[in-house]
């Protein structure tokens, strides 16, 4: 890792060198806090669980070759040089944000309340078809996971495209510390981590820290149909890059009343769902050669309309980067979904939308919105949605009524909050046959007894819920 010398770490994060004068010079290939994934000449990061405390694996790590550790506590006869500090995790984040400011790469963060990882999938396939990219692999989007992925650029990367999830204020802060965004993405202001944020109003506040933490020619990248980040129009004194579907500035009812949104510098139209194998659009932005508009037209190989906005912050960032529209398309004609977000499972003639590793009002709407255009029998899998603060109830409620009116076959649910959506279905929409389950365990029973070759079936809910155990019983 280029300059991260073990003389230099520990000045970056206020550490005491204890070891070997000689090896103060010496570089760091890597940085981790599992020890499993501890490599010759890496930093090793203990850190202090509920369970188990990373510090007991240091004599381990020196034997697999670890050049350094950091400790909270001093010790005795350690087998290499270690490095003394007051707490392994904050000093992890000052050596993250150490190092990216070290690096000649371009930076993209991503945020927003729904389709983070998705949009971050997008704009990653999309840049690869010129860049070497580094994007977030899984969840690691958090203040463990975001320094981690930090630690992983080497020098042949050009682009890092990284995400960034929080649940509180001064989250923000703190991982676009460490991020050091060239381009900040915002998808969208949802309902989401409202425990702890309380309204849209907070979550803007909340996402929109990042701005502080843009490198000086940073540029923010938003989505000109959300209602609050409309209101955005110059972000460090420059311009924001709105998209959107249709350029126009569009009129809209809001919580605060009529409002009219950003006019779209990237836009769509034209877009057509086929079936569940993707959605066609039209994506137009002006040329960065010429200021005329380019048109392109594309088929993006993922259902739902929320896929078009993925592809036009795509888009948006990709003409920033100085893409060409052949290859935009073909990042975007590219793309593949991952494991639990709109993922396509076809087993025993049935096919399955796993959409479960996480759930809010917003993608759980969309998700719904995706089955109504699935062919034969449709099937909704669904379960409580978690974070939603005081409103909670209604919120799922107002899922349950949208729902009643998408010609959906049949409704199984479980847990306490997800008891009004059957109660909107059931009010609402007479042509739904509808469950409602105490136990997980007893839903599966039922609907893998039910579900029969030619059907559609959706899995949604958040992650507390554990739905990927039905996915798993569904494909067997």
């Amino acid at each position: 890792m280029k300059n991260m010398t073990l003389e230099h770490i520990a000045a970056v994060c206020g550490g005491t060198y204890i070891g070997n004068e000689a090896d103060k010079t010496r570089e760091i290939k890597g940085a981790v806090i599992d020890s499993r994934l501890v490599e010759k000449d890496y930093l090793f990061i203990p850190v202090r669980g509920e369970k188990v405390d990373g510090h007991s694996f240091i004599p381990s790590v020196f034997e697999k070759g670890a050049l350094a550790v950091l400790s909270e506590e001093k010790l005795e006869d350690p087998a290499g040089p270690y490095i003394l500090v007051e707490n392994t995790l904050d000093a992890m984040k000052k050596i993250a944000a150490d190092y990216r400011r070290g690096l000649d790469i371009k930076v993209v963060g991503i945020t927003g309340s729904v389709g983070k990882t998705s949009t971050k999938e997008m704009i990653a396939s999309v840049l690869a078809q010129k860049y070497n990219v580094l994007k977030t692999e899984g969840n690691l989007n958090n203040e463990i996971g975001l320094p981690l992925t930090i630690f992983k650029i080497r020098e042949e990367h050009q682009v890092a495209v990284l995400e960034m999830g929080i649940s509180e204020f001064g989250e923000m802060d703190r991982l676009s510390t460490m991020a050091n965004p060239d381009i900040c993405v915002i998808t969208n202001i949802g309902l989401c981590h409202l425990e702890n944020l309380i309204t849209r109003d907070g979550i803007l506040k909340a996402k929109t820290e990042s701005f502080a933490h843009l490198t000086p020619d940073g540029i923010a990248v938003l989505n000109g149909d959300d209602d609050k980040l409309c209101d955005k129009k110059v972000v460090n004194g420059k311009p924001a890059v709105f998209y959107g579907i249709e350029k126009a500035a569009k009129v809209a009812e809001t919580e605060e009343g009529t409002k009219t949104l950003a006019e779209k510098t990237v836009y769509a139209t034209n877009g057509e769902a086929v079936d569940l194998t993707g959605t066609k659009a039209a994506i137009h932005y002006p040329s960065k050669e010429t200021g005329g508009e380019v048109t392109m037209e594309v088929t993006i190989p993922i259902a739902g309309e929320h896929n078009v906005y993925n592809a036009l912050a795509a888009v948006s960032v990709a003409r920033e980067l100085g893409l060409t529209c052949d290859e935009m398309k073909r990042g975007i004609e590219s793309v593949q979904t991952i494991g639990g977000r709109s993922n396509l499972i076809h087993k025993n003639g049935i096919t399955i939308i796993d959409d479960c590793y996480n759930a809010n009002p917003v993608s759980m709407k969309a998700s719904i919105d995706v089955l109504s255009n699935a062919p034969g029998r449709k099937i909704a899998v669904l379960g409580d949605m978690g974070e939603l603060g005081a409103e909670e109830k209604q919120l799922h409620y107002m899922v349950g009524e949208h729902f009643a009116g998408k010609g959906i076959d049949a409704l199984y649910c479980v847990g306490t909050l997800s008891q009004e959506i059957t109660k909107a279905v059931r009010a609402n929409s007479s042509a739904t046959e509808v469950h409602h389950y105490e136990d997980k365990a007893d839903l599966i029973k039922d609907l893998v007894k039910e579900v029969k070759s030619g059907d559609t079936v959706l899995v949604k809910a958040s992650h507390f819920m554990g739905f990927p155990e039905i996915v798993k019983e569904l494909t067997k």
